[in-house]
């Protein structure tokens, strides 16, 4: 453990708790959002630039929640070259339930069973998109907390988003990320700098527990976001207010204090649209706003009275804050949506996936000493604005230089994709919705085309005990995959749930 020894034996908090490493996995197949409109027969325009969405990652009935999971924690755990004796907790966030009482996390036991490690402390959390931002502050608070052992956490958000066929089926996607939480960390969890907004409300929801498709009240659920965002930040920048004081500083504390503003993302227009009612929620917060000609808020001088709660479909109010943030997106949260604009809304994962976007679309020089705040947000409802604060630490093979390495070959990774054609994709949603939780039942999609070390459903049991095999590490030769990929991965050798060999290391090297 990197010091945990001595933050133990000092007693108090350990030093720079937060995200060590990181890893992310998306499916293998996607369909361009531009020639499913057309399949669709919607206006164009309607996915791409109303949504603001290009491409949709979907899982056959290959995968579910496990083996994505499974996946990305295996790959963390090989590319960072952790043993699995050095985990001692591990929590799951997810909303995709493909068992009312076995926990994933128990699933991924299975990944433990060859080093013997089942002192493991942490289970499943579940609340739409918010359970993977629960699963990180329980990590964090055990880290902090006198249960703490000296060893890591391990952090999995996974979700599979799936919806009818209609205007909700292109704001879906899938993915899973895994997060190593722990002392001297480079992306350090700032404490009492977080505003949580909680609340009953039936905007998205699953009451069916035999689909995999929810129940939506589209506008409700957006107002809810909004809502639900103006409550976090105001209480984010009351804290920050009185960081500032305790450090002798006044004035407010705004998106000038924000270097990287991360967002939940359902769909990348709705982000676009939540940097500009921050920017709103500044304005109407600032005692003194510069309305002058060439000033912060010029042009605005309308706006100065009205109140944030009569504003959710305020046509006119959203386009005059998105044209004066434009510059602030383009800089401060753009960068964070290459996942979500090419994958989909992975749900738990995606703010996470914002700031895996964030970290591998900048240098270590970019990002050293910036604070990256994230909104999390959750239907029914759940939601927290909480900051990151990004280490000085850029000496060569430093924690931060590490972590963004890792993460630098996203876009090679994307590129690596096959692209499927809309009708393909259509009846592969059929299927997972004819077989969804069936028992006594194998998968029938091609297992060619994952990427190299995905675990993957090969059987379900008539007891509905589900069965998981990995691909091979080597590609096959109709498969390309990036050189960055091959080299982080361990030999070649399909493996089943049984026979687990994980990569042999001395130390861990973060």
């Amino acid at each position: 453990m990197p010091s945990s020894a001595d933050s133990r034996k000092r007693g108090g908090w350990p030093d720079d708790v937060g995200i060590l490493a990181l890893e992310i996995y998306f499916p293998s197949q996607y369909v361009d959002q531009v020639e499913l409109e057309k399949f669709d027969g919607v206006s164009e325009g309607k996915y791409t630039i109303g949504l603001g969405q290009g491409k949709m990652g979907f899982c056959s009935d290959r995968e579910d929640i496990n083996s994505l999971c499974l996946t990305v924690v295996q790959r963390l755990m090989e590319r960072n070259k952790i043993t699995y004796e050095m985990i001692g907790r591990l929590e799951v966030g997810t909303e995709t339930i493909i068992d009312k009482s076995k926990s994933t996390k128990t699933v991924l036991m299975q990944l433990f069973e060859e080093c013997g490690n089942t002192n493991i402390e942490g289970i499943d959390t579940t609340n739409a998109c918010y359970g993977g931002t629960a699963a990180l502050f329980n990590a964090l608070n055990w880290v902090e907390s006198s249960a703490w052992d000296g060893r890591y956490a391990l952090v999995v958000a996974g979700d599979i988003a799936v919806y009818a066929s209609g205007n909700a089926r292109p704001t879906g996607g899938a993915g899973a990320v895994a997060m190593l939480v722990g002392p001297n960390a480079p992306l350090i969890v700032e404490r009492g700098l977080r505003g949580t907004h909680m609340q009953h409300v039936y905007d998205f929801y699953k009451p069916d527990l035999s689909s995999e498709f929810p129940t939506v009240d589209g506008k409700l659920s957006i107002q809810c976001y909004l809502g639900a965002l103006d409550k976090c930040y105001q209480r984010y920048c009351a804290k920050g207010r009185e960081m500032l004081e305790k450090d002798g500083k006044s004035g407010p504390f705004s998106l000038d204090n924000i270097d990287a503003m991360l967002f939940h993302s359902p769909f990348c227009k709705l982000v676009q649209k939540s940097l500009a009612r921050v920017m709103f929620n500044d304005f109407l917060q600032d005692p003194n706003p510069d309305m002058s000609e060439g000033g912060k808020y010029a042009g605005l001088e309308a706006f100065r009275d009205l109140k944030l709660e009569e504003t959710f479909f305020d046509r006119t109010v959203e386009k005059a804050f998105m044209t004066s943030s434009k510059g602030i997106y383009e800089t401060k949260t753009k960068p964070s949506l290459l996942l979500a604009n090419q994958v989909g809304n992975m749900y738990t994962p995606s703010v996470y996936g914002g700031l895996a976007s964030c970290i591998g679309t900048n240098t270590a020089a970019e990002l050293a000493g910036k604070r990256i705040a994230l909104f999390s947000y959750g239907s029914g409802l759940a939601s927290s604005l909480y900051s990151i604060r990004v280490t000085e630490d850029m000496a060569p093979g430093s924690p931060l230089i590490k972590l963004v390495d890792s993460l630098s070959d996203l876009k090679e990774r994307l590129d690596s994709r096959r692209k499927v054609d809309p009708a393909v994709f259509a009846d592969t949603m059929k299927l997972r919705q004819d077989t969804h939780h069936l028992a006594n039942y194998s998968p029938v999609g091609s297992a060619d085309h994952l990427f190299p070390g995905t675990w993957y459903l090969t059987h379900v049991d008539a007891m509905h005990r589900r069965q998981y095999e990995r691909t091979p590490l080597v590609p096959k030769a109709d498969h390309v995959i990036p050189t960055e990929i091959m080299d982080s991965t361990i030999p070649s050798k399909r493996q089943s749930p049984m026979s687990l060999e994980p990569t042999p290391v001395d130390k861990p090297t973060i």
